[in-house]
């Protein structure tokens, strides 16, 4: 059985080693992207029982838009730009926590509510899955500077708190995707974050008299579910 290599002798005498593969032009230079995302996901529970947390009674919704906007410097390579807004609601009537047969907390209520906002540069590069130039992949990376703002408070039997807090956030991420054409200027894309690094800075006030701070930092080298995002782009 004969293995055929395809290699080339350089300058100074070194083979090198060539895989044979065709890269086909896939988002041409000079193109514009543009389009939008968007999620939405809302629940309602009813004496809702999960794990140790039982008699949840309570609503939550979750929302997030972002518009993107890149160009293409080169065949397949693309720069940009995308902005973003995520807001989330919780709001639990009754909630029970059991940790044992005499060991158990109630709540009476809890909201939470919180607004986020970010700008991110990322840059992109597309391959082609076959010839036809409809279905592809891209690698995406992300620079993301965020901050927001969320509400909590509190009532366990007589005692009542409430939380402001104030969240400035730095991330570098790495998200893949798909995308399809449906046609010469129209696509759907869904990509998922699988590699992301973060730092978070928090200052809380409690009660408007406790003022503390937080800082957190991240890295995450797996699919992060909750980072799923659909969109609509235009290719111009």
């Amino acid at each position: 059985m004969l293995l055929a290599i395809s290699a080339t002798i350089g300058a100074y005498g070194q083979e090198q080693f060539t895989r044979g593969l065709k890269q086909h032009t896939f988002v041409p230079k000079g193109q514009i992207i543009s389009g939008i995302s968007v999620g939405y996901s809302q629940s309602t529970n009813n004496n809702y029982q999960f794990l140790i947390i039982e008699n949840i009674t309570g609503d939550t919704y979750s929302f997030k838009v972002s518009p993107m906007f890149a160009y293409a410097l080169k065949d397949n390579f693309a720069l940009g730009f995308r902005a973003g807004y995520n807001r989330s609601l919780t709001k639990f009537a009754s909630a029970k926590l059991n940790l044992g047969a005499d060991t158990s907390y109630d709540i009476d209520h809890l909201y939470s509510l919180s607004h986020k906002f970010y700008g991110m540069g990322i840059m992109r590069n597309y391959i082609s899955l076959g010839k036809q130039k409809r279905f592809g992949v891209f690698n995406e990376v992300q620079v993301e500077i965020g901050g927001g703002e969320s509400k909590l408070t509190n009532k366990t039997g007589d005692d009542f708190t409430g939380t402001y807090e104030k969240t400035t956030n730095i991330n570098i991420g790495l998200a893949p995707g798909m995308i399809m054409f449906m046609s010469n200027y129209s696509a759907l894309e869904v990509n998922v974050g699988v590699v992301n690094f973060g730092y978070t800075h928090t200052r809380s006030t409690t009660d408007q008299i406790y003022i503390s701070n937080r800082n957190s930092k991240s890295a995450n080298l797996q699919m992060n579910l909750f980072s799923i995002s659909f969109g609509v782009m235009f290719y111009l």
